[in-house]
C-alpha cells in the first residue's frame, strides 16, 4: 500500500515532533553529541515549533501517512534565504528552501522518500519557486546521493548550528 503525501494539520504536531525526534539524530554526523541533538530537537523540533510551522503561510509542511501512521515528513519555507553564504551560493531565483525531509528509519528504501521529494518539488512550483535549495551535513553521504538522484548539485557550502556545535553542510540547488 502507498504512502499518502498530504499537508500537514494542526492535530499531526505532535506525531511530527515524535517523528522529528526520532529521526533527526539519523541525520548527524558522528561527532555530534547526544545533548547537542536534543537541544536542537527541543527548540527546533518541539509541538509548539511544528504547530507554527503548519500555521506559517511561508511554509508548507507535508506528511507521509501510511495506515494511519505518519512515516515521513518534509518541510519548505518560502522566501530569500536569510544567509549569507546561502544567497551568494544561489544562482536560481525565485528560490524556495527544502528545509527538512525525513523518512522513519523503518520505511527508508520503500520509496517515501521519493514521493515526498517530488510533492515538495511540485509545492515549490505551485508556489512559483524558479530552484529549489537546501543544506546537508558534509558527511551525511546517504542523504547527498539521494537529493544528487532528485537532480540537486553542490553550489557551495554554510553552517548550520546543532546545539553547542557548528556544522559544515554544502548548499545544494536545482531547478524546478
Amino acid at each position: 500500500m502507498p504512502v499518502a503525501i498530504r499537508p500537514a494539520l494542526p492535530a499531526d504536531v505532535e506525531a511530527l515532533a515524535r517523528l522529528a525526534a526520532l529521526t533527526f539524530p539519523l541525520a548527524c554526523p558522528p561527532g555530534s553529541t547526544a545533548q547537542d541533538q536534543q537541544e536542537f530537537i527541543d527548540t527546533v523540533l518541539s509541538p509548539a515549533r511544528f504547530a507554527e510551522y503548519v500555521e506559517d503561510q511561508q511554509r508548507v509542511v507535508l506528511v507521509a501517512e501510511l495506515d494511519d501512521d505518519l512515516v515521513g515528513y518534509t518541510m519548505l519555507v518560502a522566501g530569500d534565504p536569510t544567509d549569507d553564504d546561502v544567497r551568494a551560493a544561489l544562482s536560481i531565483a525565485p528560490t524556495i528552501e527544502l528545509s527538512k525531509c525525513y523518512v522513519h528509519p523503518d520505511h527508508h528504501g520503500a520509496g517515501t522518500a521519493a514521493a515526498l521529494m517530488e510533492r515538495s518539488l511540485d509545492e515549490g512550483r505551485a508556489r512559483a519557486a524558479r530552484g529549489m535549495w537546501l543544506g546537508v551535513n558534509q558527511l551525511n553521504a546517504r542523504a547527498r546521493r539521494f537529493y544528487e538522484r532528485h537532480g540537486f548539485g553542490v553550489v557551495g557550502i554554510k553552517h548550520f548550528q546543532v546545539g553547542g556545535r557548528l556544522e559544515d553542510d554544502y548548499v545544494l540547488e536545482r531547478a524546478l
